[in-house]
């Protein structure tokens, strides 16, 4: 289904051409000043200088080839050549029938829908998910559910942190701890155990203790570099560790982020990479992409337009130890042979923007991945607490990412508790549906690439642009559409009308922008334009509710359309709130 910007652009190209000009110059917009105009040409103004005319001369003879047009109410030319429009009400319920009838409402799947693979989340296993690892997983799962709305293959992986001197920490401490497991000694032979030596709470405590004592004690460390050695050249013992490490810890995070509303598809991390480095790094030295420097193996990626210097890509430390770097690569070796995508998105912290240019550079530039393949960086930035500074708890450390989500629910729960008498069981339903709203859409309704507050009180409100406002819309007109029911309405047959109210054809206006919002939300990898759209969308409604008469109208025709108009309004809110990763609940 066309965009009905693209449906005006079409009638006005028509006009100029009737008129005698380029209808290149026919560029239509949503109108600057909705007092006046509900769309705007400014065609005219930069034709005036091709056709050696007064721009409103140009204007005059655009407006008159639209007299006969049926999809406007009002056209007129303002000096010095501005052409204002009104769509006609006829026009524009037509095309909100249009929506109603199709299941996408309106927005047309990718033509030619590509494979792409987008890496958020990133968390550490054995290493609980604090806030930091709130904003990934958040953009992340919403660029990915707006990319397959858009009707494209996409592939979520988390890409797990495992590999690397975490591992021989907690090997060395688990050694320290329990010397006589299996896993210890070289010589054993049998079947190591099927459960793990170890629950999560304790491997969440064995890491940091691990960590503070290698800082202190060069020949703790040491030993755990010789275990993180020993590890990735395949010792039996250290494998199966590694193995209870990743399930003891995957499922922990799983559980998480699934309270998150945040699904992976793949379960993937840096040891998965390990297997394709030795190969990779032969073939750059080969085909002479890698050097030595100072000691250390790299791939120089710099350009001559650079305006900033960007450092070789570095492969292997002067030990022959790889990097972050080399896992990277190797990553992107095993997803183009894996899964052949079209594109991958990186959805990471903004100060590791260098880190991934030199990445990007050096796949392009050694052929990891073809030239047809994109990479694209969304980098996102801090969240910051009332004091400007990242988000701490009252101890000064950094939150838990459970123990926040539970602050946002029992917020949320002492609002619900005031505002209506209910069960505590649906209180607490609700108060999870709405908390994760204020968390999501608080997230996503900012740039991705800002620092934000994260203020408890903003968030959680019911009023102005918030989460729970957004569902309290949804929810007043579930009511409304609940209500017309049990009036016996069913409304077969209605269509969409036009009756003149102002702030109907508001509404419907705004309902008209859902198809080009989600392809702009897409095509800048942009969730907060799609928030933007809905808090405009809910306010326009309210108006709407707040002036006008839905059930209360005796003419039953005009009362069948306004009921298909809110039936539309709500899946069209819902579309949006699925995409952004929350959902309504019946009532609050």
């Amino acid at each position: 289904m066309k965009k009905i910007l693209d449906l005006i652009a079409g009638e006005m190209e028509k006009a100029f051409r009737t008129a005698g000009y380029d209808p290149e110059y026919a560029g239509v917009t949503l109108s600057n000043r909705p007092d006046l105009c509900e769309y705007q040409c400014n065609g005219a103004l930069a034709a005036a200088k091709e056709y050696h005319k007064a721009p409103i001369m140009i204007a005059d003879s655009v407006v008159e080839a639209l007299e006969s047009s049926e999809l406007f109410e009002d056209v007129q030319s303002v000096k010095p050549g501005f052409i204002n429009l009104k769509v006609h009400a006829d026009f524009l319920s037509g095309y909100l029938n249009g929506m109603y009838g199709d299941s996408r409402l309106g927005y047309d799947k990718a033509g030619q829908p590509k494979t792409i693979m987008i890496d958020y989340g990133g968390p550490n296993v054995a290493k609980p998910l604090h806030v930091g690892h709130l904003r990934s997983a958040i953009i992340g799962e919403s660029v990915k559910r707006i990319a397959r709305f858009a009707g494209h293959k996409v592939i979520g992986d988390v890409h797990l942190g495992d590999w690397g001197l975490q591992m021989g920490l907690i090997i060395m401490e688990l050694k320290n701890r329990e010397p006589k497991l299996p896993y210890f000694d070289e010589a054993y032979e049998g079947a190591y155990p099927e459960e793990a030596p170890f629950t999560i709470a304790e491997l969440e405590e064995i890491y940091p203790t691990a960590s503070a004592k290698s800082k202190e004690d060069a020949a703790y460390k040491e030993a755990a570099m010789q275990a993180t050695f020993e590890l990735q050249q395949g010792r039996k013992g250290y494998q199966a560790l590694l193995r209870h490490i990743l399930k003891v810890s995957v499922t922990d995070l799983k559980r998480n982020y699934e309270n998150l509303k945040v699904e992976f598809d793949l379960w993937k991390g840096e040891s998965d990479a390990q297997p394709y480095i030795p190969d990779m790094v032969q073939r750059m030295k080969d085909q002479g992409f890698a050097h030595m420097s100072e000691g250390a193996l790299v791939v120089d990626v710099k350009e001559e337009t650079d305006t900033k210097e960007v450092p070789p890509c570095m492969l292997l430390k002067s030990d022959g130890a790889s990097l972050y770097t080399t896992t990277d690569l190797a990553t992107i070796v095993e997803r183009m042979k894996l899964y052949r995508p079209d594109e991958i998105i990186y959805v990471v912290d903004k100060r590791q923007e260098m880190h991934f240019v030199q990445v990007f550079r050096c796949a392009k530039k050694c052929g990891l991945a073809g030239e047809d393949t994109a990479f694209k960086f969304l980098g996102f930035g801090t969240m910051n607490g009332k004091d400007g500074k990242p988000f701490k708890t009252r101890e000064g450390g950094v939150m838990r990412l459970e123990y926040l989500l539970k602050d946002i629910n029992e917020e949320m729960l002492k609002k619900i508790r005031e505002s209506r008498p209910m069960s505590e069981e649906e209180a607490r339903e609700i108060a999870g549906v709405v908390g994760l709203s204020a968390v999501k859409y608080g997230d996503l309704s900012n740039q991705a690439s800002k620092d934000y507050i994260f203020d408890v009180d903003r968030f959680t409100s019911s009023e102005g642009n918030t989460g729970p406002y957004i569902l309290y819309t949804i929810v007043r007109i579930k009511s409304i559409l609940k209500k017309y029911e049990e009036q016996g309405g069913r409304g077969d047959g209605a269509e969409i009308a036009a009756y003149g109210n102002e702030s109907e054809k508001a509404l419907m206006l705004e309902l008209t922008r859902f198809n080009s919002v989600m392809e702009t939300a897409y095509e800048e990898l942009a969730p907060h334009k799609v928030c933007a759209y809905i808090y405009d969308l809910a306010n326009a409604f309210n108006k709407f509710y707040h002036e006008t008469s839905i059930l209360g109208t005796e003419e039953e025709a005009q009362k069948n359309s306004r009921i298909r108009l809110l039936v539309l309004t709500r899946r069209v809110l819902e579309a949006c709130i699925d995409v952004l990763g929350f959902e309504a609940p019946e009532r609050m």
